[in-house]
């Protein structure tokens, strides 16, 4: 099979399917072939996208894996259907990268991860945010010892509430997975990288104050969380706080990622894109900031460029025959320390990663 011009499908056509739509049609070597959803106004709208309207659409994706059209397909459809269009993609034998979260649960992202794989198969999760500018740079930052040793991992996202989705499938924990895991799982997966470690214990507090309070759906009221506060230590004694806010739309970085070390402190923030580096030279001293930007980035979209640099990183390892640079194992692990947290939250005790993981990552 050629593959200087890789033919994809997008199972899943709402917000996130349309946005992977769009980083495609910037992609050299790449070619949307196939659309599947079964919502027609989500695939009509995607039909009338860059990209998509020489695409075959399909109400069931099913019928787009045996369409012999693709040799890749990116899953985008609602959470709760992860662990059933995923399963059936691996098994199809193509290419498969699949949007945060891996699935709902624990138990189902460990289904994935036993499903046998052709050779040289590329499985990826869409854990993007790690490829945002800004935030590869103050990697790039810690890994080069700029900070001495590093201890403290701080990330705070202060947002605007959950948007409409089809059918309202994002209000219930049931869907989702929860917000910890839904939202945050982008987060908890940051963590592991800038702390090199595996998580071992998660304490959070967190609750539904503000939002959708007054919303109903079929007689039910929505059980998603809008706030919480999260700490995770990691086996190299690192620890890392996540301070999450849905009601948040006074602030002017949406999020903020702050590692301090023995020798100094890097923060990258969103949207503004700035990357600040100081040392312990003295107080306000010896501190830079500016603003990262990545010119190979071929589309911007709703996630800085990540999404265009995470399918150049997927492309790549299609071609190449490389291990995925997110695979599932980082998905298994965001998910399982966002169901750690949600556990701490329901029984108000710290949680032990081996009472959720078990042996599943050593």
């Amino acid at each position: 099979m050629a593959l200087e011009n890789l033919r994809y499908g997008i199972i899943g056509t709402g917000m996130m399917g349309l946005e992977h739509q769009r980083n495609l049609a910037a992609l050299n070597g790449a070619t949307v072939t196939a659309l599947a959803d079964p919502h027609q106004p989500s695939l009509d709208r995607a039909v009338a996208e860059v990209g998509g309207s020489e695409a075959v659409t399909f109400l069931d994706y099913r019928d787009l894996l045996s369409s012999g059209l693709v040799d890749a397909v990116v899953i985008a459809s609602p959470n709760m259907t992860h662990i059933e269009v995923a399963a059936d993609a691996i098994r199809s034998g193509l290419h498969v990268m699949i949007e945060k979260p891996l699935a709902t649960t624990v138990a189902d992202c460990l289904a994935l991860m036993e499903l046998p794989q052709r050779e040289n198969q590329v499985v990826a999760v869409g854990l993007e945010y790690r490829y945002m500018p800004p935030v590869a740079a103050l990697i790039d930052v810690v890994r080069s010892g700029q900070l001495g040793d590093s201890k403290m991992v701080s990330i705070t996202e202060h947002r605007f509430p959950f948007l409409v989705k089809v059918n309202d499938w994002n209000r219930f924990n049931e869907n989702t997975g929860g917000t910890l895991v839904e939202k945050c799982c982008h987060f908890f997966d940051l963590m592991a990288v800038l702390t090199e470690s595996e998580p071992v214990s998660v304490m959070a507090s967190g609750a539904m104050d503000v939002n959708h309070l007054d919303e109903r759906y079929d007689g039910r009221t929505p059980d998603i969380l809008d706030n919480a506060f999260v700490i995770v230590e990691f086996a190299n004694g690192m620890r890392a706080s996540l301070d999450l806010c849905m009601f948040a739309e006074g602030s002017v970085d949406q999020e903020a990622i702050s590692v301090v070390g023995s020798t100094g402190k890097a923060e990258a923030f969103l949207p503004s894109s700035k990357l600040r580096i100081g040392t312990r030279t003295g107080w306000h001293q010896g501190v830079t900031e500016h603003v990262v930007e990545d010119p190979s980035i071929g589309h911007e979209g709703f996630h800085h460029g990540a999404s265009y640099v995470e399918h150049v990183h997927f492309a790549e390892a299609i071609r190449t025959g490389k291990k995925p640079s997110i695979c599932l194992a980082d998905g298994l692990r965001s998910v399982a320390v966002g169901v750690a947290a949600h556990r701490s939250i329901d029984e108000g005790r710290v949680v032990q990663m081996a009472e959720i993981l078990g042996g599943s990552l050593s």
